[in-house]
């Protein structure tokens, strides 16, 4: 990971949608100033998402999105428009190009939004007759439109005007209400086998960060040297975050009255519902060897030899429930369609993929009644110290 680069995760997700031969790929590349979609005037030009990172102003880190045409008729189009779906489920702001009066399509697309804000792009206004614009913008008086045209570079500042009126929430932190200025903060950080070589993981990498915003005064150690430095140390730590896989070990080492947590923890809380999790956890109490639970990586890695979420925790049940237990995998942004399948679903930290994808993950989950928990989360369970961690 470059330290130097917003992780895409905590980037504004800018999605562009429309039919086939709408000029996304043209509107994305004008609005950028380069090239990044491949533009030309075959349908289904534009097969897996392509996404773009850019700054835009006062939204700060943004990720631009572009996807198929939604009346991709060519022989992978269906698996193609799948892959909008995916795009959907992780859009901040939608942007939807139209290029024709035939606005029925889009119409369907809009309705999959749903607390997304959407922005309309009327496009190729120079060769589109004047009662053929009036005819869109009648079709489209509910939402705020602009037109634009990709090739001649017309409209772009009224778009970028647009675009900054969506102005991003309060942004959430790691660590509100946990860590003031001065505290001083201790994380444990195990290398074993899975540690990755010669760096450390984003979510590491992201509290050192916050932490050094807020003022705080940050330690790291490994479990094996813990013991050896809260000896040395003239105070007592104000909190000690751990990985989850090591969570009993550091709570039977640290001081009675000092805060613990994880990392999985705090991402559960700034990206996920921790409520929600937490109600989730207690399915594991009924869980028994016919249950099947669904293990939810968002990143895409060679797992290790104790690989906490292959490995590990269903390593954990099975122990309670019995060896017999089915566990899947998923991995990657796309959520699997068939969850109604699980009895329970345990979701990583989350921090490779933004707030709006995690929370419409558990937002379906609720909706098919399935419970859904975090790793971290399950890991207190399991070790007996769920009432001991904050978050």
């Amino acid at each position: 990971m470059e330290l130097n680069k917003t992780n895409s995760g905590n980037r504004i997700h800018i999605g562009f949608f429309g039919k086939v031969n709408a000029g996304k790929s043209s509107i994305i590349n004008a609005f950028a100033n380069r090239d990044i979609s491949i533009v030309s005037n075959k349908e289904g030009t534009t097969t897996d998402p392509v996404y773009k990172s850019m700054e835009i102003k006062s939204l700060g880190p943004c990720l631009l999105m572009d996807t198929a045409g939604i009346t991709d008729t060519t022989e992978l189009g269906e698996k193609r428009l799948k892959r909008t779906e995916e795009v959907i489920l992780k859009t901040d702001i939608a942007v939807v190009v139209v290029a024709d009066t035939d606005n029925s399509k889009e119409k369907e697309l809009i309705k999959k939004f749903k607390d997304t804000p959407v922005i309309i792009l009327i496009n190729k206004i120079d060769n589109l007759r004047e009662d053929e614009i009036k005819k869109i913008r009648e079709n489209f008086r509910d939402f705020p439109v602009v037109e634009v045209s990709a090739t001649e570079k017309i409209g772009f500042d009224i778009f970028l005007e647009e675009l900054l009126k969506f102005k991003p929430k309060k942004e959430e932190k790691l660590f509100d209400g946990m860590v003031r200025e001065k505290d001083l903060v201790l994380l444990v950080i195990p290398q074993d086998i899975a540690a990755p070589k010669n760096r450390l993981i984003l979510p590491q990498v992201q509290s050192i960060r916050e932490l050094l915003d807020r003022n705080a005064i940050v330690m790291m150690v490994k479990l094996e040297e813990l013991s050896d430095v809260l000896l040395i140390l003239n105070k007592k730590p104000d909190l000690i975050i751990a990985d989850s896989s090591v969570f009993l070990e550091v709570y039977e080492k640290k001081p009675e009255d000092v805060k613990l947590t994880s990392f999985s923890v705090l991402f559960a809380k700034l990206k996920g519902d921790i409520e929600e999790y937490l109600r989730g956890v207690e399915a594991l109490k009924s869980l028994d060897e016919n249950s099947k639970i669904l293990i939810a990586e968002c990143c895409t890695h060679a797992p290790a030899e104790e690989d906490i979420g292959r490995i590990k925790i269903p390593n954990m049940i099975r122990k309670k429930v019995g060896e017999n237990l089915k566990v899947d995998v998923s991995s990657g942004s796309a959520f699997p369609e068939n969850i109604s399948d699980y009895d329970l679903i345990i979701q990583c930290g989350g921090c490779m993929l933004n707030a709006k994808n995690i929370r419409n993950r558990i937002k379906s989950a609720k909706e098919k009644s399935i419970p859904i928990t975090n790793y971290g989360i399950a890991i207190a369970y399991f070790k007996g110290i769920l009432d001991k961690i904050d978050y």
